[in-house]
């Protein structure tokens, strides 16, 4: 009993310090990433830290077994390194006796993660998707921030402003270089401003500018000045948004339609929770240690192990969305060959 309290406090203790190293690098990873795509209007500036801490909820279910596994082999590995496993086997204990504590300190963190699983990381994935669909569906000029340079979502302008009001939709000192059929323009305005017509169609209207146009490597450049001038932007305010992807969609909606894009997720979902218990009992076996020879044997180990165990998913996964395999067969494959790995281990 006094074993048992022992070896989940110093689990809990790993397991924090684990958990701390893991998501400030899942969450510097995400940061760069997303202020990358702000950098070049992509997603909108003014969400970057809502988006970074939404996407830190998608992964933790894997930051979390992941955990669960290197808490448990560091705890078992440094109970061999300071000979602490003599005294286990010498009162009469059995390396499977570690499976009560283990199991004690893991259901909490397995029940975790299969609520972040099944429930709140994919309506995490699914506010992400849809900020960036309403970001993306906004009219050009909404897009626009001051002093930067940001192309338009066809591809076919860049536009440069001074300075914006977004309540009012209006820009100010505004460029647009835009390209059709060949020929290439330069547009400069003292102002723009968004009109929407009766069909709901949006321009954007320059005024006082002038329009520059011509084929480049050609002398013939063509200069028109103008009080006013009328773009038509692409997107439509009242647009619907386009369809979510599997990863982004609840639980029930991928229940309630099983297509094969929405087994494979069903599957990686449910796979989680049972991934971190299967993990966290082969640790036990990963985690022996010979003081006398290195330490690191079974580090490199229990990484590989990892590195299959979570792949082997990952195949299984697109295995079933290929309908090459079905999903009665793909939802516990992986899950007993690595139990059955992990007995064998016990055995050994």
């Amino acid at each position: 009993m006094v074993f048992s309290r022992s070896i989940v406090a110093e689990l809990a203790n790993a397991a924090g310090a684990v958990f701390t190293v893991l998501f400030s690098i899942i969450f510097s990873v995400a940061l760069v990433r997303i202020l990358g795509q702000a950098a070049v209007g992509s997603v909108d500036s003014g969400a970057v830290f809502a988006y970074v801490a939404l996407t830190a909820v998608t992964t933790l279910p894997t930051v979390l077994a992941l955990t669960l596994f290197i808490s448990v082999l560091v705890t078992v590995s440094r109970s061999y390194r300071d000979s602490e496993m003599v005294v286990w086997f010498a009162s009469g204990q059995s390396l499977l006796a570690w499976i009560r504590p283990v199991a004690r300190f893991a259901a909490p963190i397995v029940l975790l993660i299969a609520v972040l699983s099944l429930l709140i990381s994919p309506w995490a994935g699914q506010q992400i998707e849809e900020g960036k669909q309403r970001f993306r569906s906004r009219d050009d000029v909404s897009r626009v921030i001051a002093g930067r340079f940001i192309e338009s979502s066809g591809g076919q302008r860049v536009f440069f402003v001074e300075s914006v009001d977004l309540q009012g939709g209006t820009a100010r000192n505004l460029f647009v270089s835009h390209r059709s059929q060949g020929r290439e323009g330069v547009i400069v305005a003292r102002e723009g401003v968004i009109e929407v017509h009766p069909a709901g169609d949006r321009y954007l209207v320059l005024l006082n500018g002038r329009r520059y146009e011509g084929t480049p490597g050609l002398p013939q450049y063509r200069l028109l000045e103008f009080e006013r001038y009328s773009i038509r932007l692409d997107i439509r305010p009242d647009a619907p948004l386009a369809e979510l992807n599997a990863r982004a969609k609840p639980t029930r909606q991928l229940l309630r339609e099983p297509t094969p894009f929405h087994r494979a997720e069903l599957l990686w979902r449910i796979g989680l929770p049972l991934l971190a218990t299967v993990l966290a009992v082969m640790a036990i076996p990963l985690g022996y240690v010979n003081p006398r020879v290195g330490r690191s044997a079974n580090l490199i180990i229990a990484v590989l192990v990892f590195l299959i165990y979570h792949n082997g998913m990952s195949i299984v996964q697109a295995w079933v969305q290929q309908e090459r395999l079905s999903f009665a067969v793909g939802v516990w494959a992986t899950h007993a060959a690595a139990a059955a790995l992990a007995a064998l281990m016990f055995a050994r």
